[in-house]
Order: structure tokens, then sequence, then C-alpha cells
């Protein structure tokens, strides 16, 4: 496994749409294992391909619960709103409130092209969305009802240290 590069704020790529993934071969499972420890250097919670410079339809997303794989993922249903304040590796210490379903049910395929379906709830309901929009050239941004200013660094207090005096 390999870090991979991240393409950050800026780039191009980021606006373009992915295209599906034909091929579930080693090559496949490298980058999903590469991505994987990529989101985890960034302690990020999602990836996809196209962060890392591959304009392919794949995802990893852990959100604490273990590893899930999304190829060629595609959203089947939704219910309910959040919102919340969110944020993206490729947009390193800027935040917006973005307002998502709370529940998402996706449809993909898994590293060897077999289907399944996946249900989230809240934060991974999230992620789901948050990285499929990634796969179609739409970043969070773009969904933000407003940009959060970043808390501003408060002053280190310093610290006094009296010494008694041994007497």
């Amino acid at each position: 496994m390999a870090i991979r590069q991240m393409v950050l704020e800026g780039n191009e790529l980021l606006r373009k749409k992915s295209r599906e993934v034909t091929a579930f071969d080693e090559k496949l499972g490298i980058l999903l294992d590469d991505m994987a420890e990529t989101m985890a250097k960034q302690q990020g919670v999602g990836l996809a391909g196209v962060q890392v410079g591959i304009l392919r339809r794949v995802v990893v997303i852990d959100i604490g619960e273990g590893r899930i794989e999304l190829i060629n993922p595609v959203i089947v249903k939704t219910s309910g709103k959040q919102m919340d304040s969110e944020g993206c590796l490729s947009f390193p210490g800027q935040y917006g409130m973005v307002e998502r379903p709370n529940q998402v049910t996706v449809r993909a395929q898994n590293r060897h092209g077999e289907f399944f379906e996946i249900t989230g709830v809240g934060l991974l309901a999230r992620a789901f969305c948050h990285e499929i929009d990634h796969l179609d050239g739409i970043v969070f941004k773009d969904r933000a009802s407003e940009m959060l200013e970043p808390e501003p660094q408060k002053p280190r207090k310093k610290l006094a240290v009296r010494l008694k005096r041994k007497e």
C-alpha cells in the first residue's frame, strides 16, 4: 500500500465526472487499499478516486466502524434531513453548513464486481452523499448554505512557575 497525492482545491480534476469502473482486477484492489491508507493518514472519513487523481467511480469510507468500499455507487433511496458542518480533505481547513438526507441507501459493487446495497444513517449517510458528489464533479462548497469562519486560535497563556526557596 502507498499514500497517494491529494488533489486540492483549484485543481480542475475535482470538477470532472468520474468514469464507471469496468475492470475488477488487482489494479483496482491496489487503488482501494492505497485510498484507504491515504484517507487514514489524512484523518478523513471518506475519499473518492478523483481526490487522488483517478477519474473512476470508486469510494472508500470509514466513519470508525470499518472500511466500506463502493464501486460505481448510485444513491437509490433517501429520507429525512440533517444539517451539519462539513469539510473535505481536498479543501483543508474549510467547513460549511450542508443539508443532506439523514438516511441514504446506496447500490454499488464490491472490489470483485458483486452488487450490494447498504444503508447509512447520520454521518454515514452524509459521507455517502459527499463522496458520490465528488464522482459527479460536485464539491461540498457547492451545496453549502454558508461557509464557516475558521475558529480563531486562542493565545496560549504563559505558565508562571514559582519556585519556592528552600529554607
